[in-house]
């Protein structure tokens, strides 16, 4: 039995780039945080089980597990145990007769869910030899592609209002050869960032490994020791078949190439173009690209050769080709399904199968679609809809005893209410107008339908009267309203005067 059960995306991931980047295990155990042998294990696994790579699309988180842990038990997925200071850990162990066993016992005292003693030994060997090490080893054509942003911006002004923004400056760099790639766009936003990777890739082809700074359109939550990719960044390594290696939190060394390139861009480019003005991103693209081919074609003083040539020479052979369909733009959102079997996102509705209700699941919205996953599964797609407050509703989600509300409108809903009474009627109509679209307030109804079988006409025509005028116009409202009233089943109405409104004052 492995010591760490890995999560089903995590070990889609192992399996991808060990089998599509052709990773080594130390690479892929960096780029999916966790030790060098539980990726070795697991690989191990999936050669006994006969699985192979690419994974059935239609296999449930439970199928792969049984065939990775056939005959044991089955457990939940596990969340990350808590990570030690590692960089804490490294200092103590310059005290004198404090050893790695007794600081394993410390912190298994203040975690006890934590790692177990091999792993945290293999943990902290792996940062030893990661953060300790400062000797820069030659890089491969081809194998990697750092990316960042300029510190400078480049002023964009409007042509009617001449109001004036800053334009982001991207770059990014192949270290084996510093060929140079760089675009204005309009801000660091995640679909900028992405279609710059998008852009670098036309302009190189695809290298194995990119080395971003811990960007927040490229890392969710920045951690010295863990990074966590953002979803949409991630989707975009997985189309491309690459490796993301963040670079650690303060450690310039790590994307040392980029930040020259940064610098050459500034002084090349940017200030090269610092009196012109430009009226659209556009513009100063194509204003950008002969300084960039200027740049890459400037012979390297210490090379005695220029960024193009070396690109020719290490890179291009090296790289991998374009992949055949376009790379799609997509926004990921974790969501909780509500008790009405809709998840929300950005003001919408959309439905799930109603025995997700209470559970977490994942969202991607493209241009046009909302996909609904769970468990790594697709389990609802809908149009992408920006009819804020609306409902979008498949009759296959809803549980039997909800379908007949579909064929269910304000009339049928009055007409049910009237047969208790005129108050409740009344009260009915008030509720049907109190939100901004019907279809909002229909199971606010059916609920004070469903009270209606369990309290009598009388009481229901007196609570209801009592409510109208305060406008207490929900279901528990009207519940906590009946269940204060005395038991008596001889309880009068209250007599309808003039000055009551009635159910035709609400329609």
């Amino acid at each position: 039995m492995t010591q760490e059960r890995l999560s089903v995306r995590t070990i889609r991931e192992i399996l991808r780039l060990k089998y599509e980047s052709k990773l080594s295990n130390r690479a892929i155990a960096r780029a999916c945080r966790v030790s060098n042998s539980t990726v070795g294990e697991y690989l191990a696994r999936v050669e006994r089980a006969g699985v192979t790579w690419p994974l059935d699309e239609n296999w449930s988180e439970t199928e792969l597990y049984e065939k990775l842990f056939p005959g044991e038990e089955k457990t939940a997925v596990v969340s990350e145990r808590p990570v030690p200071n590692w960089e804490e850990v490294h200092r103590e162990l310059s005290r004198q007769g404090v050893t790695l066993m007794l600081l394993w016992q410390e912190y298994r005292v203040q975690h006890p869910d934590g790692y177990g003693r091999t792993q945290f030994f293999e943990h902290y060997h792996t940062w030893n030899q990661t953060h300790t090490a400062s000797m820069r080893l030659p890089h491969k054509g081809g194998e990697e592609m750092e990316v960042d942003y300029a510190g400078m911006t480049l002023p964009i002004t409007h042509p009617e209002s001449g109001e004036v923004t800053q334009a982001q400056i991207f770059v990014s760099v192949l270290p084996a050869s510093n060929y140079t790639y760089v675009e204005v766009q309009p801000s660091q936003e995640l679909q900028y960032w992405l279609m710059g990777h998008v852009h670098a890739f036309q302009f190189y082809g695809v290298p194995k490994i990119l080395r971003p700074d811990n960007l927040k359109s490229g890392v969710k939550k920045p951690n010295y020791y863990e990074p966590d990719l953002n979803p949409s960044y991630q989707e975009l390594a997985e189309h491309y078949h690459v490796a993301v290696l963040p670079a650690r939190v303060k450690r310039p060394k790590d994307k040392s190439h980029v930040e020259n390139g940064v610098q050459n861009v500034e002084r090349w480019i940017l200030a090269v173009l610092r009196n012109q003005t430009f009226f659209s991103v556009a513009e100063a693209n194509r204003a950008i690209a002969p300084l960039r081919d200027e740049l890459n074609q400037k012979e390297m003083q210490h090379l005695g050769k220029s960024r193009k040539q070396l690109f020719e020479e290490v890179d291009r052979d090296a790289l991998l080709p374009l992949p055949e369909r376009a790379y799609e733009f997509a926004r990921w959102k974790n969501a909780r399904v509500s008790i009405d079997y809709h998840v929300a996102f950005e003001g919408h509705y959309y439905s799930v199968p109603h025995t997700l209700v209470g559970q977490e699941v994942r969202l991607r919205a493209t241009e046009h679609l909302l996909q609904v996953f769970h468990r790594e599964k697709q389990i609802a797609i809908h149009s992408l809809s920006d009819a804020q407050g609306r409902f979008s509703t498949n009759p296959d989600h809803m549980p039997s005893h909800h379908k007949f509300v579909l064929n269910t409108d304000s009339d049928w809903l009055l007409r049910e209410a009237a047969k208790v009474g005129p108050h409740t009627a009344a009260y009915m109509t008030a509720v049907l107008r109190s939100r901004p679209f019907p279809q909002q307030s229909f199971r606010t109804c059916l609920g004070i339908l469903n009270l209606a079988r369990k309290f009598l006409p009388s009481h229901m025509e007196v609570a209801c009267q009592r409510l109208l005028n305060p406008k207490l116009l929900t279901y528990q409202d009207l519940k906590s309203e009946l269940e204060h009233l005395p038991i008596d089943p001889s309880l009068p109405v209250l007599p309808a005067h003039d000055h009551v409104r009635g159910d035709q004052y609400y329609q």
